[in-house]
């Protein structure tokens, strides 16, 4: 069973709490707003993918990051409607590696992509770097 708590500190500054500590902030940006977190929980979950996938496969890279770019529905709820995830892989890797990296997490493996499928239009691109 996964826990998570949020305790008040003031003003708009919470502490999340799961397995660390992370500040949250819901106006005076001491911290990451709730729907930051959720972008950044999403680039974490695929990141880790993508990387346990190219490892598996032998491929050699040497850095993996994950971007996002999100929009928002204009009206309460105001939940992501459509997201463009950017992928930076570095090293000497094969582009259809990473392709088929990324199209398995965003299809089978991310669960925060799962979620916010149900309301976002997820898209991405990728940029390989031989260095």
């Amino acid at each position: 069973m996964a826990q998570a708590s949020a305790k008040w500190i003031a003003e708009t500054n919470f502490e999340g709490r799961a397995s660390h500590s992370i500040p949250v902030d819901g106006g005076s940006k001491a911290g990451n707003s709730p729907m930051e977190l959720v972008l950044i929980a999403l680039c974490g979950c695929t990141a880790y993918d993508v990387v346990s996938i190219l490892q598996k496969k032998r491929e050699p890279f040497t850095a993996v990051e994950v971007h996002a770019e999100a929009e928002k529905a204009a009206d309460p709820p105001r939940v992501y409607t459509a997201i463009k995830l950017a992928y930076r892989v570095k090293g000497k890797v094969s582009r259809k590696a990473v392709e088929d990296a990324v199209k398995l997490s965003e299809e089978k493996y991310c669960s925060v992509a799962a979620m916010l499928n149900k309301t976002a239009k997820i898209t991405y691109e990728i940029e390989l770097d031989p260095q």
